[in-house]
Formats: C-alpha cells, sequence, structure tokens
C-alpha cells in the first residue's frame, strides 16, 4: 500500500468511514488531481458523473505525481474542490 493510499485510509478511519463504502460511492463519482499551472495548489476536483460537462468548463489541470500529492497533504496546501450541485 502507498504512502498516500494510507494516509487516505487512516483519514476515512477518523472520519467513521471506510474504503469499501468510498469504493461503494466511487462508481458514481468523477475526480481529476492536478496543478492548475506550475505554481499552483494541487487540487482535487471531484463531482458526481451527471456533473461531467461542469468538469470540461474548467481549466485544464496539469497531472501530479504522488510525490506532489504526499508533499501538498504534509504541508497543508491541498485545495478540494466539489463540481456540480449539492445534493443533501
Amino acid at each position: 500500500m502507498t504512502d498516500v493510499s494510507a494516509r487516505v485510509r487512516e483519514t476515512l478511519g477518523e472520519l467513521g468511514l471506510t474504503a469499501e463504502a468510498l469504493e461503494d460511492l466511487a462508481g458514481a463519482l468523477l475526480w481529476r488531481i492536478g496543478r492548475a499551472d506550475d505554481d499552483g495548489l494541487v487540487t482535487v476536483r471531484v463531482g458526481f458523473a451527471t456533473s461531467a460537462a461542469l468538469f470540461a468548463e474548467l481549466p485544464r489541470l496539469r497531472n501530479a505525481t504522488e510525490e506532489e500529492l504526499a508533499a501538498a497533504i504534509d504541508a497543508d496546501e491541498l485545495r478540494v474542490e466539489w463540481v456540480g450541485p449539492r445534493t443533501r
């Protein structure tokens, strides 16, 4: 298991969630991870698959490596953006 994967599982546990629950939900989600530009924060965009057209309207993200993602988490410089309407 990678360092990032272990961190995700640990964080999910702290939130009272399981990786299995997240995997069940993952089929209904789209996500992109990257940087908007070379100096930008690592950004995670996530939304329901029904919002795919909205993802296409956003500026493209340059791929971020696993090392960049881990460094962003360590430095508390990770941006998470929800794409699409929020439902309750």
